[in-house]
């Protein structure tokens, strides 16, 4: 018997990526239709935007009713389908507010992930973000997720070391890896000199930053790494034919806080890095018509629909993610970068270091990823130097920019969304036969004396192995 799917998070038009992951997430799920019986979306809404179907319900984000009448109207529904319904509750700190409107410390995730396996229905929870170091609501918040849910999912390896750990001490077969869907397969090399073409970029080398903006993001130290490698490594001619193109505009949430002084603040920012890096640079809202030659910084402030984001990654030659925030265990954008074969240089977040660098010690410095998917740099200002060394790397070796590209689709082509929403299934289907499972599980023995194997201190967990331990 088909599952019912009912996805819990943001939803677009609302512009946010955990939005993005739902849909991309919803839209995958179709293609099983023997699996899936009809997809729900209840949106996490807070600007009264326009949803049409797979959204039926909105939960207004700051009102606490909402968040309640949308948990009974779900169990509801629940009840009068023949099919077994599943949610996917989207959790993000950032989305869950307080009875005061106080952000990020809010129970409404907790709240309803208990309400629905009280009732019956298997609850897994998507973890957007995991702290390795909580103040004690976010622990508490992961904790009763864990208690109140079927189980945790992570796109991360790394977060489930963090998950067990003491710090959390949730059990291991509690928590599942999938990965994060990429949506577009290798385009080819006609494809992406056709695109160029479109686009009159035929005789440049596009390096791409990609996102909505905010001070975290660090493009103000792209910027300065990007103008050293020009100015040290290129002559004027070569100069003309790279371009460094950074899509997207400023975050809502950013751009409306602390009444727009932030984003004044970061503005100028941004003016005082372009002046240091010394480039020429203009701002567009289409890339129709820009003469790419007479510029080395590109801003394309608009918002990024999904032809042109696709587009995008196909002319791309090297996507930079300079991001500040170390603790990101998600970015559909570095998923994306792999998936079409493009070769990321990244600063050492969390899932850049698993996707390039597959979790391993990574020294400080500009460092090619462990099975050469990329080149990570530290973040900040140490990482400046790093973006313009491995930016004349990659320009001027042709050969293994092409074996790098290489290298990033075959990660990228294991992350399909069509891989990742097979894989949600199976784990469903995995979950649902253990709560079948009552007998043959043999006798419960309590220890009744001594014995000297009791500590198992021979016996090592894999999780508790560091790296040493792993070569010897």
């Amino acid at each position: 018997m088909p599952y019912n799917i009912r996805i819990i998070g943001t939803y677009p038009p609302r512009r946010c990526g955990i939005g993005t992951f739902s849909r991309d997430l919803a839209n995958s799920l179709e293609h099983f239709a023997g699996e899936v019986g009809y997809i729900r979306v209840a949106a996490i809404d807070k600007d009264n935007l326009p949803y049409h179907i797979p959204v039926d319900l909105i939960i207004e984000q700051y009102n606490p009713q909402s968040w309640l009448h949308a948990t009974k109207e779900i169990i509801a529904r629940a009840g009068e389908s023949k099919n077994k319904t599943v949610v996917l509750l989207q959790h993000e700190y950032g989305l869950d507010p307080d009875d005061k409107g106080n952000d990020c410390r809010g129970t409404n995730y907790v709240n309803m992930a208990k309400a629905f396996t009280e009732k019956g229905l298997t609850t897994l929870v998507y973890l957007h973000t995991v702290l390795d170091d909580p103040d004690e609501h976010q622990r508490k918040v992961i904790l009763d997720l864990s208690r109140y849910s079927s189980g945790l999912i992570v796109t991360t390896e790394s977060a489930i070391k963090i998950l067990v750990s003491p710090l959390y001490g949730i059990e291991r077969d509690k928590i599942k890896h999938i990965d994060h869907g990429i949506r577009m397969e290798h385009p080819s090399q006609y494809d992406r000199l056709m695109i160029k073409e479109k686009y009159g970029l035929v005789n440049h080398f596009v390096v791409t930053t990609i996102g909505l903006l905010s001070p975290d993001k660090g493009i103000q130290y792209s910027i300065r790494g990007f103008g050293k490698f020009i100015n040290e490594s290129l002559t004027p001619q070569q100069r003309n034919s790279i371009v460094y193109l950074i899509a997207g505009q400023c975050h809502p949430e950013f751009v409306k806080s602390d009444n727009g002084d932030a984003l004044k603040r970061f503005q100028q920012l941004l003016d005082q890095s372009l002046s240091e890096a010394n480039v020429r640079w203009c701002k567009v809202n289409s890339l129709n018509g820009v003469e790419f030659d007479k510029y080395d910084v590109v801003f394309l402030d608009a918002f990024i629909e999904e032809k042109m984001l696709l587009e995008l990654y196909g002319f791309t030659n090297v996507m930079l993610l300079p991001y500040l925030n170390m603790q990101q265990i998600s970015s559909g954008i570095l998923a994306d970068t792999l998936g079409s074969g493009r070769i990321a240089i990244a600063t050492k977040f969390r899932y850049a270091l698993e996707l390039i660098h597959s979790n391993q010690k990574c020294p400080p410095g500009a460092i090619i990823g462990r099975h050469a998917r990329g080149i990570l740099v530290d973040s900040g200002e140490q990482g400046v130097e790093q973006i313009a060394q491995a930016l004349d790397y990659l320009v001027f070796n042709q050969s293994k920019r092409l074996l790098m590209e290489k290298q990033s689709h075959q990660r990228g082509y294991q992350m399909s969304w069509e891989n990742t929403a097979w894989a949600l299934l199976q784990h469903i289907d995995f979950l649902s036969e253990e709560n079948r499972i009552h007998t043959g599980r043999g006798l419960t023995f309590k220890r009744e004396k001594f014995s000297t194997y009791q500590q198992a201190k021979d016996i090592k967990h894999f999780d508790t192995i560091d790296d040493k331990d792993k070569t010897e």
